[in-house]
């Protein structure tokens, strides 16, 4: 029993896999309890920010959270300098994203804020237009809170049942 314990606690897979279910199961408990609130890019953050690498999943959960705040932070600017961005507004805040990414020394994940970009300014909207970037902004962020959390207690977790079991990597 004992090695198969020390099996499931090794496995990236299995980490993973369960990392994204409880993922999932709040992100999707939150739409269904606040669907007027843009819940969904809340869910879809989720998923981005948590990590499948074992190694440094902290770390790079982190960068996520970082690089999806900075790609919704630069949606709510051009969606603030027009509401409906034509498509070089939507061009500029790519490239400002990857300028700030690489400002910030996370150009490997520009793609996730690339994506939240893209969240904030391309999806049609479901609400009032004015506050729905706003909306899409505090679901990208709480998302990328609890993908976070997730990561960083299921780490903590397994970190004291590696030291029980006395598995060393």
């Amino acid at each position: 029993m004992e090695n198969f314990i020390k099996k499931i606690i090794t496995s990236q897979l299995l980490i993973y896999i369960f990392r994204c279910l409880l993922g999932f199961t709040i992100g999707y408990n939150l739409m269904i309890q606040y669907p007027h609130y843009e819940p969904f890019w809340g869910l879809l953050s989720i998923i981005l920010v948590i990590s499948p690498e074992a190694k440094d999943s902290r770390k790079l959960s982190k960068e996520r959270v970082k690089s999806n705040l900075i790609g919704s932070i630069v949606g709510l600017c051009c969606v603030y300098i027009n509401n409906d961005p034509p498509i070089y507004l939507v061009m500029i805040g790519i490239v400002s994203t990857c300028v700030i990414c690489y400002l910030f020394n996370i150009m490997n994940m520009a793609r996730v804020a690339i994506v939240a970009l893209i969240i904030i300014l391309i999806q049609p909207h479901v609400s009032n237009i004015a506050i729905t970037p706003i909306l899409r902004f505090a679901s990208v962020a709480v998302g990328c809170g609890i993908g976070f959390l997730i990561t960083l207690f299921t780490s903590m977790a397994l970190r004291k049942l590696k030291k029980y079991y006395n598995i060393v990597e």
